[in-house]
């Protein structure tokens, strides 16, 4: 039996790399593509080689089982109470939400209809996180007293630059990824957070662009972020996802995008670099199906993606106050 998977919205990236994770996992089929850009829509879906319905309503009532939502962020709150009133499970780009509440509202309608939501957090399926999180399971590196994350990219322009539309800027966009892989390897909470924000590299911005984050978890580690949109337009890939996680026994280094390969080009960006390996969007979406197949509970739950997203309001609370802010919010 096949998950039959409708997307809503192409504004986001990385929704082209899920549409393309669903088309090519057997056991799941593309039955078609909802976007309030009708342009953008109708050439994905003829891209994908699936449907283009010009509603969510319609594609909601297309004999689908789940939705994956690709929206602004500032969409993902009505588009999943949408699919959630209809009956879908729900698969959510990331930041869950710009806003806690809005967060507790999508949490709430989901378990109300019976479904499940999913917060897209593919970092958790990287082989070199599988691996260290199975190290510290198994108490190789004792304690974890300390971990400095890094979530570094490109100023992706567009709506992201548009607070309106994202929430933010780099802080909501670049400090949920990190933060998960943090609550999940240890287990414990964020309990405080210090933030240093500025507009340090583009001061025409509306909205910030660096960032600097420390924080108190609730088992004693101590932790750092540094979430800026601090690589420069020629940068060899989009930006990087490490940590360095410091315990009592041992130490380890994670790097999400080590597996590269150089590429040299005629071009104006004549070095790039070329990612081999497992897909860890691929990961994720087949997790997915495979958990609403099953009727299994997802591993990534709307309530991790609340729990990431608060940390990074926190962090504006706190750039805003010059002082330190105790969560949760």
């Amino acid at each position: 039996m096949s998950v039959n998977i409708g997307m809503i919205s192409f504004a986001h990236m990385h929704a082209a790399s899920y549409a393309a994770s669903v088309s090519a996992n057997p056991d799941a089929n593309l039955v078609g593509i909802s976007d309030a850009d009708c342009e953008r829509g109708k050439q994905v879906a003829e891209h994908f080689e699936t449907a283009y319905l010009q509603s969510d309503e319609a594609l909601l009532d297309a004999g689908i089982d789940a939705v994956i939502i690709c929206t602004e962020n500032v969409g993902h709150k009505e588009k999943t109470l949408l699919a959630a009133d209809a009956g879908k499970h729900v698969l959510c780009e990331k930041p869950i939400s710009t806003s806690v509440a809005d967060a507790q509202a999508m949490i709430d309608a989901c378990e109300s209809a019976g479904v499940q939501l999913m917060t897209a957090f593919p970092c958790r399926y990287g082989p070199a996180y599988i691996e260290a999180k199975k190290m510290v399971d198994a108490g190789e590196l004792g304690d974890i007293l300390a971990i400095n994350g890094t979530n570094r990219g490109r100023n992706p322009g567009g709506w992201f630059v548009e607070p309106e539309l994202s929430g933010g800027g780099a802080t909501i966009d670049h400090t949920v990824h990190i933060v998960d892989l943090m609550r999940d390897v240890t287990g414990d909470e964020v309990a405080t957070v210090y933030c240093e924000m500025d507009k340090f590299f583009n001061p025409e911005l509306k909205c910030d662009d660096a960032a600097l984050i420390t924080m108190d978890l609730t088992g004693g580690c101590i932790a750092a972020l540094d979430c800026s949109w601090s690589r420069p337009p020629h940068y060899p890939i989009w930006g990087d996802a490490t940590m360095c996680i410091i315990g009592s026994g041992g130490n380890v280094w994670v790097d999400l995008v080590s597996e590269k390969l150089n590429l040299y080009q005629n071009e104006e960006s004549s070095y790039t670099w070329v990612g081999y390996g497992e897909s860890i969007d691929y990961a994720l979406v087949a997790d997915f199906c495979s958990c609403v197949e099953a009727g299994a509970p997802v591993p990534i739950t709307g309530s991790d993606g609340l729990k990431a997203t608060e940390v990074a309001l926190a962090a504006y609370k706190s750039a805003e106050a010059g002082s330190k802010v105790t969560l949760p919010l």
